[in-house]
């Protein structure tokens, strides 16, 4: 989860205008505590810093659900799967939730080449890259502790291969940058993608595709999943 207030999209950075998002934000899951929605590719999670990029998931939300606020985000890149507060009380127990890495989740991918490792697991240090923000960087020096574990889900058509990702940290990028430095950058991506990943998707081929937690009160079990519409 970010600590700013508003999102700063793509590298273009906070003078960028937003294109319109037309495609609509589905409900999963619906109570009087929190909401399980899926957010399209290309929405900002909040308001950008750019006073015409207002639109998001946040303000859509907000026309059915005044009193919703947001707990994580998702890259307005990344498509998927978000938990969103509905009052206060449960904004304050679902970010401990998160804080206490008591929310497991997945996210698909496809990542260029082929992953000849049936599973993994990376544990490589991050820091952001000051001069090239939003990029982040391995960084051995001083980098925040970053691990993930991936599973191989087997290649499309194209000989690229599908990702089961599970970020046991929550640090920014941490899925591109941790594909990207064993060599197979997810498809689709502006940051850490070469010129052949980058051009293999006309979007980032990344999704959160599943969010599972004790809901914190009904204390009912919430286990959530939803592919991705590259998923196949």
């Amino acid at each position: 989860m970010s600590d700013s207030s508003t999102e700063n999209p793509p590298s273009t950075g906070a003078d960028f205008i937003v294109p319109y998002c037309a495609e609509a934000i589905r409900y999963l899951h619906r109570d009087d505590d929190l909401l399980i929605v899926s957010k399209p590719a290309g929405l900002l999670s909040v308001p950008g810093r750019h006073p015409d990029n207002k639109d998001c998931l946040i303000s859509r939300i907000n026309e059915d659900y005044p009193n919703a606020t947001i707990v994580h985000r998702l890259d307005m890149a990344t498509s998927g799967l978000m938990i969103i507060a509905c009052h206060a009380d449960s904004h304050r127990a679902l970010s401990r939730l998160f804080q206490d890495r008591k929310i497991y989740k997945e996210y698909q991918a496809v990542v260029f080449g082929n992953v000849t490792s049936r599973e993994g697991f990376i544990d490589l240090p991050l820091a952001c890259d000051w001069p090239n923000r939003p990029r982040q960087e391995l960084n051995f020096d001083y980098g925040k502790h970053a691990q993930t574990h991936f599973e191989n889900c087997g290649l499309t058509e194209d000989g690229h291969s599908k990702l089961l990702l599970i970020p046991i940290t929550g640090r920014s990028h941490q899925l591109r940058v941790h594909t990207a430095s064993i060599g197979h950058p997810i498809l689709g991506c502006e940051f850490y993608a070469h010129p052949a990943a980058k051009a293999a998707a006309e979007r980032l081929l990344l999704h959160a595709s599943r969010l599972q937690f004790i809901h914190p009160a009904s204390k009912d079990e919430i286990d959530i999943n939803l592919n991705a519409p590259f998923w196949s």
